[in-house]
């Protein structure tokens, strides 16, 4: 009897569960084929909880730790959490360390560790990211993650699938960060009802690997448990250049006529989006908030400040300066791409713009370090304007992308980046 057509979330469960075929609704024990956790979410909640059990980890060679979220240190409890987190790395022996080479949502899969079909797992909420890469990644909580660091397993609800499909030719300064917020403010925060979200169409073809990641990284935002994109060649030579080995990918997609709801988007219509206070899904076109004058301008964040990011503000910055109303804070997402934007002189530029350059940390985005203080009005590229989200219950964040931001800390209010076109290609990539 032949399989029933498949969306590419039941392939991912099918393969992480031993099965042919699974459908939704049903629970299936998935073996998992990664287990992430960071500073905050890691070690110092497992270590103890394994302590108790007298348990050890299944297999060390499939954790990844990175410290991203009080490091660097800046005061005893944040020097307490990281000093936990490395005594027990050494104590684990493990094998895969990042120690703050920046945020663990860029780093694990600049590191070769997410690949097509994998089952993974991670300690914080926008784990989705790895979807980018045709993985099946989500989001769970210290309990769940003890017992996946222990047996190597977890049940899961095959979910439903939401593909968001679309089409056409995105207008210089509109990015993947503009896409998300379009969709979160069309459909709301539990929009995707813990289902799975596809990403499809012409356009998400179209665009590069880290843009792809701010598109699964942002499914969590929609209420997703998973943003999952399928791979392709652009998936496979990102992959290779990792170091990572790339095997079949074809099969790793949804079949025509698997059971699914669709919606359908024109990218060629789509206007920069800003998401206003306090939630992503307070989101419309740039215009209807233009002209609010801001006190911060943040480019940071794991969906914010990735190289294509950070090429993107720059692109708009180039030769300009940021106001002097405007406080610039650029803190890159990881390592690697603050090197490759310095070779590029990408980061000149944004210096050159008055921009202050903080740690490749989660930072301000998770209200820590460079975080906010006082009634400040804040333009981020970061996927939360939650009240208090960034330090300050008093802070009103607004959300956009890196064009956005970048255009925005020029004028010293909220403003289009389409009116600096003369420094944007066509595609919507900074020149």
């Amino acid at each position: 009897m032949p399989t029933p057509a498949s969306t590419l979330a039941q392939k991912l469960i099918a393969r992480a569960a031993g099965r042919n075929h699974v459908m939704p609704g049903e629970i299936v024990n998935c073996q998992v084929d990664l287990a992430m956790f960071h500073d905050s979410s890691g070690p110092r909640r497992l270590k103890p909880m394994l302590e108790e059990l007298g348990a050890t980890i299944w297999d060390r060679s499939r954790v990844v730790l990175v410290l991203d979220h009080y490091v660097p240190e800046r005061d005893d409890e944040s020097r307490r959490i990281v000093k936990i987190a490395r005594d027990w790395a050494r104590e684990q022996a493990l094998p895969h360390v990042y120690d703050g080479q920046g945020i663990c949502h860029v780093v694990v899969p600049q590191g070769g560790h997410i690949r097509p079909g994998m089952f993974c797992v991670g300690g914080d909420s926008h784990s989705p990211t790895g979807g980018a890469f045709g993985a099946y990644m989500f989001g769970i909580g210290s309990t769940e993650m003890l017992g996946v660091v222990v047996t190597g397993e977890i049940w899961l609800r095959v979910p439903q699938t939401i593909q968001m499909v679309w089409q056409g030719r995105l207008a210089a300064g509109v990015c993947a960060k503009d896409m998300m917020l379009h969709m979160i403010g069309r459909f709301g925060m539990n929009g995707g009802q813990y289902q799975a979200i596809e990403f499809a169409g012409d356009t998400v073809l179209g665009l590069s690997m880290q843009e792809r990641m701010t598109l699964s990284n942002m499914s969590a935002e929609l209420g997703s448990q998973v943003g999952l994109i399928a791979p392709d060649a652009t998936t496979r030579v990102w992959l290779r250049a990792t170091g990572a080995e790339v095997a079949d990918t074809e099969h790793w997609c949804t079949d025509q006529g698997a059971a699914l709801t669709r919606h359908d988007f024109d990218a060629s219509t789509l206007a920069p989006q800003v998401a206003a206070p306090h939630s992503p899904a307070n989101a419309g076109d740039v215009t209807q908030w233009a002209g609010l004058p801001i006190d911060v301008a943040y480019i940071g964040a794991c969906t914010g400040a990735k190289l294509d990011d950070l090429r993107a503000a720059a692109g708009v910055l180039r030769g300009q300066r940021a106001a002097a109303s405007v406080k610039l804070i650029v803190a890159p997402a990881s390592q690697h791409d603050q090197r490759l934007a310095e070779q590029e002189g990408v980061m000149q530029v944004l210096r050159d713009a008055g921009a202050q350059v903080a740690a490749t940390a989660c930072g301000a985005c998770a209200g820590y370090g460079d975080a906010l203080v006082g009634g400040s009005t804040v333009l981020s590229t970061t996927a939360r304007n939650f009240k208090g989200r960034m330090g300050s219950a008093e802070a009103q964040v607004y959300l956009a992308s890196p064009y956005t931001v970048a255009a925005s800390a020029i004028s010293g209010r909220i403003s289009d980046p389409r009116a600096f076109a003369t420094v944007i290609d066509a595609n919507g990539v900074a020149a």
